[in-house]
């Protein structure tokens, strides 16, 4: 598991804001519309939609944004506007490899902007392709669980055609393939609430950081993240559970 995913179990423990909890509705608002303009505001028939409007009830956005947001990307509501898919590849400090994935109505601004947080962390941007081949799509499923429960909710996940299971201090993580998360997603809601599912980007190999040079790639992470268009972010990093909990101390 990569430090990122654990990084991102201490940011649901820390919770949201309500500023914060704005700006994750209109992240969710952009990727349904984009969803919905490319494969058709039908979930059934849109995989992609259908995660979309999933990720969006487990932010608790009300249904009628849902709804907004599909008939804007479908062509029927009004102020959709020029929404333009952006993917940044490129390295951190300490040669981490981060991938970071947009979606914007002003191509020149998200540029600006990632490019100057990549330059004011001691990173680079990379053509295209110098950093995907290190990632691959896989279906991510996190839920909270210890002990017993834990074992047995990685049965039910492997049983249901899970790639792999890892149970970690207080949590498991399920990884899929990204056609079975729903599927296995399911089984598991049956037994026990989900944190979190998704398709992500997740690294064939990392790179182990400790200490303040974990914490630095982290809070550059966290600050691409908060950049508006800014989507999803990637990374190939990883730092022991004695970081993690120095993380979780002082987050």
């Amino acid at each position: 598991m990569s430090g990122h995913s654990k990084w991102s179990k201490i940011k649901r423990q820390k919770g949201a804001d309500d500023a914060k909890r704005g700006q994750i509705f209109t992240k969710l608002t952009r990727e349904i519309i984009v969803a919905a303009r490319e494969g058709g505001g039908n979930p059934e028939a849109n995989f992609r939609l259908r995660l979309a409007i999933q990720k969006a009830r487990d932010a608790n956005m009300p249904s009628e944004n849902i709804n907004r947001a599909i008939q804007k990307g479908t062509g029927s509501g009004e102020g959709a506007g020029q929404l333009t898919e952006i993917t940044f590849e490129g390295y951190g400090p300490k040669g981490v490899a981060i991938l970071v994935q947009a979606v914007t109505d002003n191509r020149n601004r998200t540029v600006q902007e990632v490019r100057s947080l990549f330059t004011r962390f001691g990173g680079s941007l990379g053509a295209s392709g110098s950093v995907s081949w290190l990632f691959e799509n896989k279906g991510v499923i996190t839920v909270d669980a210890t002990g017993k429960e834990a074992e047995d909710l990685a049965m039910t996940a492997i049983e249901w055609g899970a790639e792999d299971v890892k149970i970690e201090k207080g949590y498991i993580e399920i990884y899929t393939k990204p056609k079975d998360l729903e599927v296995i997603r399911k089984a598991i809601e049956a037994k026990r609430p989900v944190s979190s599912a998704e398709v992500l980007m997740e690294p064939k190999n990392t790179v182990l950081l400790e200490g303040e040079e974990a914490a630095k790639v982290l809070n550059f992470l966290e600050r691409l993240e908060e950049l508006d268009d800014v989507q999803k972010v990637a990374s190939n990093l990883d730092f022991s559970e004695a970081t993690l909990e120095k993380l979780k101390a002082s987050a």
